[in-house]
């Protein structure tokens, strides 16, 4: 099931009327395509480079603020001037903002995952759990009685599985031969969120246990993830191998450490407060006396 947001809803929200031109048609919309032009020439030429749509859209927004003080020809405000003088005309914006995601309810296959259009993305939950997916332009959103159980990044491939490692770990937990050889690392790998200490990790601790018992204890440790996030753990493992303690107890007490608040000790005022236990200093004068004395034999 899917409930679709077409554009009406959009209008409706905002209280606009929607009137769309000719396809085609420059002329019929010259003065938007001229600016677009302008923006595209004097931002985006050389094309931008960014890490992801945010960071795009960071650039963007940055753009269209510098754009506000060019002084259009023939006009006597800046474009920021003129947006404020504008401002005094316009509605109010609506209280709550609107969501474009496009919303779906699929249901957990025997798999893990959920179909959003045509790729299965995993989400932590029960075979046969409906969720509700929340699918944007970038990012698809699993959310179930009104917790984020899963976000990825969207695809726009098909019929590709979207899967997370995190998702598959209890599984893994009892089958950790599986682990080497699964979609899931193989994706992890693939998105630089397996950093090579980790191998290094996973070598030692086989090493030192076994294949099976050793990638059973790699398993506890991505798990730790959960509690305390990937950035500090990737960087507890670093500092564990540094100190020779790559150890799923180690690193469990280096993350904990780290998260301790321990409280500021306030120096305690002395002046005053140990008069009672003042004593007067020893005083060896009386040995003085044996000096003069002769050691009788």
């Amino acid at each position: 099931m899917r409930r679709p947001r077409g554009s009406w809803h959009f209008g409706s929200h905002w209280q606009f009327d929607a009137s769309f031109c000719t396809p085609g048609e420059g002329h019929e919309k010259g003065g938007v395509e001229g600016e677009a032009g302008y923006f595209r020439r004097n931002h985006w030429v050389p094309l931008p480079q960014a890490a992801d749509l945010d960071a795009l859209n960071a650039q963007l927004v940055a753009g269209c603020r510098a754009d506000e003080q060019r002084v259009i020809h023939g006009r006597t405000h800046s474009v920021g001037e003129a947006v404020l003088i504008e401002r005094a005309s316009l509605r109010p914006l609506a209280a709550e903002s609107f969501d474009l995601q496009e919303i779906s309810f699929p249901h957990v296959d025997g798999a893990g995952c959920v179909r959003v259009k045509t790729n299965p993305y995993s989400v932590p939950a029960g075979v046969g759990t409906c969720i509700e997916a929340k699918l944007g332009s970038a990012h698809v959103e699993l959310w179930a009685d009104g917790q984020r159980l899963a976000r990825h990044e969207r695809s726009y491939l098909r019929f590709t599985p979207v899967l997370d490692l995190e998702h598959y770990l209890d599984v893994l937990e009892h089958k950790p031969g599986a682990l080497a050889g699964s979609t899931p690392l193989a994706q992890c790998r693939a998105r630089g969120l397996w950093p090579a200490n980790y191998d290094t990790l996973w070598a030692q601790l086989i090493s030192r246990h076994g294949k099976q018992a050793g990638t059973r204890e790699m398993i506890g440790v991505l798990q730790l993830a959960r509690t305390y996030g990937p950035a500090a753990l990737q960087r507890t493992v670093t500092t564990a191998l540094t100190l020779g303690c790559g150890d799923q107890a180690a690193i469990r007490h280096l993350l904990f450490t780290a998260t301790v608040v321990r409280m500021p000790i306030a120096p305690m005022p002395l002046a005053g407060t140990l008069i009672g236990y003042d004593r007067p200093l020893p005083s060896v004068a009386e040995y003085d006396t044996l000096v003069s004395c002769e050691v009788s034999r």
